[in-house]
């Protein structure tokens, strides 16, 4: 069968090439029912359109690339779902690379998205991330760039976050609520500024409400499940004394309490527990995990919606630089819920 091309659809329609390739391009300039006059002349004589011909003409390719440490966690996956929610919607593909935490597989999930000239890339970065060539690059190539949940402060782009201060806040203020005062926080020995935002909030509420910063209870590593669990093996074997633990995030907040557990330890009557990121785990467990929920669809919708009105915007010649900052949610259950 031969196969049918623009030019076919043009004299089926007795209309000119330009506006039948416009029209599939959805190109302002033609009319609706124009518009549809092509598409449904093109969907009966079964053409399909050459995306990579028509990109090169463009200069568009309909492609988003977005970076993420690991799909692993829920948090990720759900922001993922968000963003592909919105740009699927107005006719944009993803691209999705996981860096698992790493500065070189990051560097080669851009390289990849360069190559294949995405229209834009969102990003989260590694716990690795200290050299920033690859998004200078991005920048250099003036590939729109935004960045969600975790950023970097010092290239000041468009990004979507939420207030993680006030989320370490929140957390170490419901445990002081339910009547703990030795809390323990567990917090990252990474230089990324959301558990840096974390932690502050943490010291904050602690002297907000009269209670002494012990450097003892501030306990940073590589956070993960083990880690939680070790934090507390490890507190147990010096005598640490601590009635609540505030985790940096779920897993290491998870290996908190299935430690807890293996000791005896009644939670929440002798021990508290919240972590942070609501993952999908945390209502499933017993005690059911306390936690601040990062409204991760939310931030997903709000980054793809920030890279449209930035593509507009630049049909524009507009320039705005927009942080969106969303609040986080306290979700309250049974390992830190003192009192009913």
């Amino acid at each position: 069968m031969k196969k049918v091309t623009i030019l076919d659809i043009a004299k089926e329609l007795n209309v000119t090439f330009s506006t039948v390739a416009r029209a599939l391009n959805d190109h302002p300039a033609i009319s609706a029912a124009t518009k549809k006059a092509v598409r449904e002349t093109a969907e009966r004589m079964n053409y399909r359109q050459n995306k990579i011909a028509s990109s090169l003409r463009s200069g568009r390719t309909n492609v988003i690339g977005v970076v993420v440490p690991s799909l692993r966690v829920t948090f990720f996956s759900s922001v993922v779902a968000g963003i592909e929610q919105v740009m699927n919607a107005n006719g944009y593909n993803i691209l999705l690379y996981q860096s698992n935490e790493t500065l070189d597989q990051e560097k080669k999930g851009i390289e990849t998205f360069l190559q294949s000239r995405v229209d834009g890339i969102i990003a989260s970065i590694s716990t690795e991330t200290t050299d920033y060539g690859a998004f200078h690059e991005i920048i250099k190539r003036k590939t729109p760039l935004i960045f969600f949940d975790r950023t970097i402060e010092q290239l000041d782009m468009p990004s979507v976050t939420i207030d993680d201060y006030k989320g370490g806040f929140i957390a170490t203020e419901h445990l002081i609520r339910q009547g703990y005062r030795r809390i323990l926080h567990i917090s990252a020995d990474r230089e990324i500024s959301i558990f840096k935002e974390r932690l502050r909030g943490y010291i904050d509420a602690l002297e907000y409400y009269n209670i002494p910063v012990d450097e003892e209870l501030i306990i940073k590593g590589n956070f993960s499940l083990e880690f939680g669990k070790s934090v507390i093996r490890e507190a147990r074997l010096s005598g640490l004394k601590f009635d609540a633990v505030f985790a940096l995030e779920d897993y290491t907040a998870m290996g908190v309490l299935q430690q807890l557990l293996e000791f005896k330890v009644k939670i929440p009557d002798e021990i508290g527990v919240i972590g942070f990121a609501n993952e999908a785990f945390g209502s499933l467990v017993t005690p059911q995990l306390s936690t601040i929920d990062q409204q991760t669809l939310a931030m997903g919708k709000e980054v793809a919606k920030l890279f449209l009105k930035l593509k507009k915007d630049e049909m524009t010649g507009e320039k705005k630089l927009e942080k969106i900052v969303l609040d986080p949610l306290l979700i309250i259950r049974a390992s830190s819920e003192r009192h009913k």
